[in-house]
C-alpha cells in the first residue's frame, strides 16, 4: 500500500504524495545549543533518522535538514553564567551533540546549518514581510501582525486573541499592534555582546527564533518542502509563526506535511531544561551520561518501541524491559552463530541462497510474509512499534522451526533447514537496520547488562563452577548457578562451553 502519513495540518493520515516525484525535503527543528542535550533531545533525531532510512528503502532521495540555534537570549544568560562566549559555548554544546547523534546512529542528516550562519536570509525574509505590509519596525525591533494572516492558527487550532501567552518572546507592552505579535528581529540591548549584535537595516540586533527556521529550511529546501517535523511542544507557537511569516513571505505553502513526535516525561512529567524540578533528573538524563549506562542501541530501541506520536515514559523499569527485549534478537542471533558457523553481522546483504526442501521452503515463505507485515506496519504512519512486533513474531516462529526441525541438534542431516534458519536471521537483520539497529555486533556484555567490567566477573564466575564441577565439588558449582539465577543469570551448558544470558 502507499505510504500513509499522520499530518498535524489536516488532523488525519493522508496518502504521501512528495512535492517532486521521488524526492523528499524533510526538515525537523534541532537543538539550541546553550545546555547539554538530553533523552528528550535524541526522540526527534532518531525517529526522523528512522522516517529516513524508511523512505530511502521505499526508492525515494531524501534531503534532511536539521537547524542548530546558536542566537538565542538562553544562550547570552547561559554564556555570562560561564563567564563564555556565545559560540564558544554554542560549539562546545554543538560538538557533545553530534557526537551523541553519531553514536545512537542518527546518520541521515545532511545539512545542519547555524542560524548565526543565515543572517542575510534571516534579514530579507524579514524585509520582505515589511514591504508586504505583514511585519512592522517599533525601535529597531521588528514584529510580525498577526492580523495580516487569515490563516493564523490553522495548525494549532488556537484563534488570535489566544495568542498573548506563551510565546518564546515574552509579551513586550510597548509598539506592539496586537498582543500576539511575535518579533522577527529583536533590537540589541547594550549589556549584550558584541558577537550577537548583527547590521540590519533597523539598527544591531538578532534574530527572532521562528524567522530563523523559516529562512534556514526556506534556504536549503525551497517552499513547498515536503516534510516539517519537531516535537508536539513546538506546534505552539514555534510551528504556527513558522507558517504564518513563511506563507505570507513567500505566497505558497511552507510545508505539506506536519509531523510531530510525542513528548518524553519521567514519572509523566514533560522533560524540559528550563524546569528548575527537573534540574536533578536533567544531571542524570543528558546523553552523554545515559551513554555511560547503557548502550546506543538499546536507547535507540528503547525510543523505537513506542510510535512517534505517543509519549516516551523513561523509567530505569522501562530500560530493563527494553534491555530484556533486544536481547532476544541478540540470542537469536547467537543461535544462529552456534548453528551455522557465521554471524549474521557478517552476512552479505542478498538473500541466503541454496535451501531447499518442503518444509525449509514453506518456512521461506513465512518469513516472506513477515517482511510483508514490517513493511505495511511502516507504511502506516512509520509505525515502528509495530514494526518491531513484527520482528519479534518472526524470531518466536524461527526458533520454533528450529525446535521442531531438531536444526541445533543434527547440524549435518538439517543443512536445509539450517539455511532457511539463517535466512530468516538476515531478514530480520535487514529489517532491524531500516530502524537504526543491528549494524555492529555488540560486546557480549554490552548483549546482556551493558557494562564490561559485569561481562568479565560473570565469565570469571562461570570459569570457577566449570573448575569446581570439573573437581566433583557440585555442590558449589550449584551455588554459582543458582546464586547467578537470582540476579537474573541464567547458564546454559553446551558441548562447545557454557554460555549465559540475562532472563
Amino acid at each position: 500500500m502507499a505510504i500513509q502519513v499522520y499530518n498535524t495540518l489536516t488532523r488525519r493520515k493522508e496518502a504521501f504524495e512528495t512535492v517532486k516525484p521521488g524526492k523528499v525535503g524533510m526538515y525537523v527543528c534541532g537543538p539550541t545549543v546553550y545546555k547539554p542535550s538530553h533523552l528528550g533531545h535524541a526522540v526527534g533525531p532518531i525517529i526522523f533518522d528512522t522516517i529516513k532510512r524508511y523512505l530511502q528503502y521505499r526508492g525515494y532521495e531524501v534531503k534532511w535538514v536539521v537547524n542548530v540555534t546558536d542566537v538565542d537570549d538562553k544562550l547570552i544568560v547561559e554564556a555570562a553564567r560561564q563567564k563564555t562566549t556565545v559560540f564558544e559555548l554554542a560549539e562546545r554544546v554543538t560538538a557533545d551533540y553530534l557526537e551523541n547523534m553519531k553514536r545512537l546512529n542518527v546518520t541521515g542528516i545532511d545539512v545542519m546549518p547555524r542560524a548565526s550562519e543565515c543572517i542575510k536570509e534571516i534579514i530579507e525574509m524579514t524585509q520582505t514581510l515589511i514591504d508586504k505590509g505583514a511585519a512592522y519596525a517599533v525601535d529597531g525591533d521588528v514584529y510580525f501582525d498577526i492580523s495580516q494572516d487569515q490563516d493564523y492558527g490553522k495548525l494549532s487550532n488556537r484563534k488570535p486573541e489566544e495568542q498573548a501567552s506563551g510565546t518564546r518572546e515574552g509579551l513586550i507592552a510597548g509598539g506592539k499592534r496586537n498582543p500576539g505579535d511575535f518579533a522577527l528581529w529583536k533590537a540589541s540591548k547594550e549589556d549584550e555582546p558584541e558577537e550577537v549584535k548583527f547590521d540590519s537595516p533597523w539598527g544591531k540586533g538578532r534574530p527572532g527564533w521562528h524567522i530563523e527556521c523559516s529562512a534556514m529550511s526556506s534556504k536549503f529546501l525551497g517552499q513547498p518542502f515536503d516534510i516539517h517535523g519537531g516535537g508536539m511542544d513546538l506546534i505552539f507557537p514555534h510551528h504556527e509563526n513558522e507558517i504564518a511569516q513563511s506563507e505570507t513571505a513567500c505566497g505558497c505553502t511552507f510545508a505539506k506535511y506536519w509531523m510531530h513526535n510525542g513528548l518524553t516525561r519521567i514519572n509523566t512529567k514533560k522533560i524540559s531544561k528550563s524546569d528548575a524540578e527537573m534540574q536533578d533528573v536533567l544531571k542524570r538524563l543528558t546523553l552523554s551520561t545515559l551513554l555511560k549506562e547503557f548502550s546506543p542501541e538499546l536507547i535507540r530501541f528503547f525510543v523505537l518501541q513506542t510510535h512517534y506520536r505517543r509519549p516516551i515514559d523513561f523509567s530505569d523499569a522501562a530500560m530493563e524491559a527494553s534491555r530484556k527485549a533486544l536481547s532476544t534478537f541478540y540470542r537469536f542471533f547467537e543461535r544462529i552463530e552456534r548453528i551455522t558457523g557465521r554471524s549474521v553481522y557478517d552476512l552479505p546483504a542478498e538473500a541466503v541462497a541454496g535451501p531447499a526442501g518442503a518444509a525449509a521452503e514453506a518456512f521461506l515463505k513465512h518469513v516472506a510474509a513477515y517482511r510483508q507485515r514490517f513493511e505495511e506496519a511502516m507504511d502506516d504512519d512509520f509505525n515502528t512499534a509495530g514494526a518491531i512486533a513484527t520482528l519479534f513474531e518472526l524470531v518466536t516462529e524461527a526458533n520454533r522451526f528450529a525446535d521442531e526441525h531438531q536444526v541445533e541438534t543434527d547440524k549435518i542431516g538439517r543443512q536445509n533447514e539450517a539455511k532457511a534458519f539463517e535466512a530468516a536471521g538476515l531478514a530480520v537483520m535487514k529489517m532491524g537496520r531500516l530502524l537504526g539497529l543491528f549494524h555492529q555486533k555488540p560486546p557480549k556484555a554490552e548483549q546482556t547488562l551493558g557494562g564490561d567490567l559485569t561481562g568479565r566477573l560473570i565469565e570469571l564466575l562461570i570459569d570457577v563452577r566449570n573448575k569446581a564441577r570439573k573437581a566433583k565439588q557440585f555442590e558449589i558449582a550449584d551455588h554459582v548457578r543458582n546464586e547467578l539465577a537470582k540476579m537474573g543469570v541464567k547458564l546454559e551448558d553446551r558441548p562447545d562451553g557454557t554460555i549465559w544470558r540475562m532472563e
